[in-house]
């Protein structure tokens, strides 16, 4: 898979991206991760991308020529998902995260200064997430979320395959169950027993019934539309 992002910042995106399992996942050919600059795309001798708004009113705009130009520049298939992060966007869900995974490349168009031209959504981008209801100075951090998210599920990048399956918000849209590791006692606080107890059908029950649980008691918005049974009705 190929990412790119369109950013003022290229050495923020790629350099973060250059750590951890991301980096990993580049250097094993599973992703390549690239950025293009507008600024490099400006026709001025200032290499200006942005100017004030019409209308008037504060901060400044990014102009939709250099964008385009920079979008142009990595020359996308037709069909290419093109993502603006904007707050007026739809929430990034792991749905989303997991049908973009499945293609093979994503551009992400990352803002600056008060915003983008409105022209930048209309005629190019095909997407418009945003992770939060609240206001960044621009959009790489959000588009790096959003990556770290879509690369995570691709084939091979996390090693075990079945690290996805009780990841928060993929089982049945619920949150995970509570993890612990060693030492099984730390300042008074225990693991709980089942988990020592070597009893997989009761370890099971009980992830189960601690993920309803979370899910209930800190995202009752989540727990409203997940994926019931009968079964989880009885765990709780």
């Amino acid at each position: 898979m190929r990412i790119d992002f369109v950013t003022l910042f290229p050495e923020m995106v790629l350099g973060a991206m250059s750590h951890s399992i991301m980096g990993r996942a580049q250097a094993s050919g599973a992703v390549a991760f690239g950025a293009v600059n507008p600024r490099d795309f400006a026709h001025d001798k200032h290499r200006s991308v942005d100017d004030e708004p019409y209308g008037g009113g504060p901060g400044m705009v990014m102009m939709v020529p250099p964008v385009a130009e920079a979008l142009d520049s990595l020359a996308p298939e037709p069909g290419t998902p093109v993502v603006l992060t904007d707050p007026a966007g739809r929430p990034f869900r792991q749905a989303d995260a997991e049908a973009l995974s499945q293609g093979p490349r994503v551009v992400f168009l990352c803002g600056h200064y008060e915003g983008l031209d409105e022209r930048v959504r209309t005629l190019l981008a095909t997407h418009t997430f945003t992770t939060g209801d609240y206001v960044l100075t621009g959009g790489e951090l959000p588009a790096l979320v959003m990556a770290d998210a879509i690369v995570r599920l691709l084939p091979g990048v996390l090693g075990d395959p079945e690290s996805h399956r009780d990841d928060s918000h993929t089982a049945g849209g619920l949150l995970g169950h509570p993890l612990y590791t060693r030492p099984p006692s730390y300042r008074g606080a225990d693991v709980p027993e089942v988990l020592l107890s070597g009893h997989h059908g009761q370890i099971a029950a009980w992830r189960r019934r601690e993920s309803l649980r979370r899910t209930r008691d800190h995202r009752p918005d989540l727990f409203v539309t997940a994926d019931l049974t009968a079964a989880d009705l009885d765990l709780l």
